[in-house]
């Protein structure tokens, strides 16, 4: 009997230990005063304090360390569009900061027909925080299986794309954001689940967009080979294929990109020179 109530014993120790947070990466919900972004994998990680868990004042060389370490994501695939955030920047006393908030500036990073956002419309629709009936349609997808993949997830992307149509007057679908919903999905599949086949267990995903919380205690580990650009790029390219099947909705649903899309809203600044630090920003991104 004793050892019996040994084995029990060592048998859930085994489990506790199998299924734990790593050493200073807890999850910890943001406070009132933290910044969160529209991307639930940067809110996850700064909610496991791989980055600053006030969500501000980050550097691109943070950032990518931080996807390194929380989902075992190279550098170069990311480099892009962490430079990129530096164009979101409200401080005019640093060209090398950002924080998490002004990610939302729209068509930058965000885009419409987001998996678990509202669409910008002009600022009427809040695209920061997760909306759990948009998501809805990813939650219900690839009914009668506890995964999703890169087809049920393409399915979604698309009904997403139909009702914005439908309800966004305003709606941006160029060619950039097909490209930019593909790498979404690519990046969800590939971070919760097998990263060559983009095949992910619902509950790990679900806990990433709904939670914004990496599910360790569920048994999730970072991807155990490092995540480059050729091994997202097939899941990437085949998601987009996929989406483009049907590709008249989408082309008939095309509409330009403003000319002032880039950063007006983010450069209302007093004093600077707005037109030379937009250069030197974005002078940084393509270097």
């Amino acid at each position: 009997m004793k050892s019996f109530s040994a084995l029990a014993f060592l048998s859930f120790v085994s489990v506790a230990v199998a299924f734990s947070e790593p050493a200073g990466h807890h999850y910890q919900a943001p406070g009132p005063n933290d910044e969160r972004s529209p991307c639930p994998g940067l809110n996850a990680l700064a909610n496991h304090g791989y980055l600053p868990r006030n969500g501000k004042n980050m550097t691109v060389p943070q950032v990518l360390n931080a996807c390194l370490e929380g989902f075992n994501f190279d550098w170069a695939p990311l480099l892009i569009p962490a430079k990129q955030g530096l164009l979101t920047s409200t401080d005019k006393s640093s060209e090398t900061m950002m924080s998490l908030e002004p990610l939302v500036l729209h068509n930058l990073i965000e885009h419409d027909a987001s998996l678990s956002r509202s669409d910008y419309q002009n600022g009427t629709g809040d695209a920061l925080h997760f909306n759990a009936t948009i998501y809805s349609v990813m939650a219900n997808s690839n009914p009668g299986s506890d995964y999703y993949n890169l087809t049920s997830t393409a399915r979604v992307m698309y009904e997403r794309l139909q009702y914005s149509i439908a309800t966004n007057p305003t709606l941006i679908n160029t060619m950039n954001e097909v490209t930019g919903r593909a790498a979404t999905a690519a990046l969800a599949l590939t971070s919760m689940g097998n990263a060559t086949t983009g095949v992910a267990p619902k509950k790990f995903v679900d806990i990433l967009f709904r939670e914004e919380r990496l599910p360790f205690l569920e048994g999730w580990k970072p991807s155990p080979v490092l995540v480059t650009g050729e091994l997202l790029g097939p899941p990437h390219r085949r998601a987009r294929r996929r989406v483009e099947l049907d590709r008249e909705p989408a082309l008939r649903a095309y509409r330009p990109r403003p000319r002032e899309w880039s950063i007006s809203r983010a450069c209302e600044r007093d004093a600077c020179s707005c037109d030379d630090w937009q250069a030197a920003v974005q002078a940084s991104v393509m270097a």
